[in-house]
């Protein structure tokens, strides 16, 4: 999973990911029937690691609702500093990298970001219930727009080497996405305008 997350899983080759787990190339194909489907178990394997972070944050019933959304951001962003802002999330790279060459590596992560979703739709439900955001706010979409917002400041937290992307995400868009409600998707164009 280092490799591929370093790498690219495109570039990590299976002579550098067996070398790497310290086990024979031969070894690979009596475990996977093809790359894509390491690919698969790797996403599988790191996403348990998300799901970690998501338990000790946004599932953590001691803090307020909205407290539990900031502090899986810090959170992710502790990761990310370890790393020297360098790797990113390797969903998000694998999303931009896999996705359209492998239908298995794509259905994988349509499952891994609905799960990744869930548990942030829920933390707003309960902001929203405790009084902390807009009661009318989507929380569904609302839950999908904070992620693909961060996976946004992810990437060009890579490409600059820099917290600043992550640092504008917490100060500017996570406040703009939680301050009003978004019309519903019942409202006609009249009433919005």
């Amino acid at each position: 999973m280092q490799s591929v997350h370093e790498r690219g899983f495109t570039t990590a080759g299976l002579r550098e990911i067996t070398a790497r787990a310290g086990v024979a190339q031969g070894s690979f194909t009596n475990h996977f029937a093809s790359k894509e489907e390491f690919g698969v178990a790797i996403l599988d394997h790191y996403f348990q690691q998300i799901e970690a972070v998501i338990q000790q944050t946004l599932l953590d019933a001691t803090r307020s609702p909205l407290n539990r959304i900031r502090a899986y951001f810090s959170a992710i962003t502790e990761l990310l500093a370890a790393a020297e802002w360098r790797y990113g999330c390797l969903a998000g790279n694998m999303s931009l990298e896999a996705a359209e060459h492998s239908e298995s590596i794509r259905l994988c992560l349509v499952d891994i970001f609905a799960r990744w979703t869930a548990p942030f739709a829920s933390a707003l439900r309960a902001a929203q219930s405790a009084g902390e955001i807009a009661p009318g706010l989507q929380a569904d979409d609302t839950a999908a727009a904070l992620l693909e917002a961060w996976h946004g400041a992810m990437l060009r937290m890579k490409i600059e080497r820099s917290p600043a992307p992550l640092e504008r995400f917490q100060r500017l868009t996570l406040p703009a996405l939680l301050a009003e409600s978004a019309p519903t998707r019942h409202q006609g164009i009249e009433e919005i305008s």
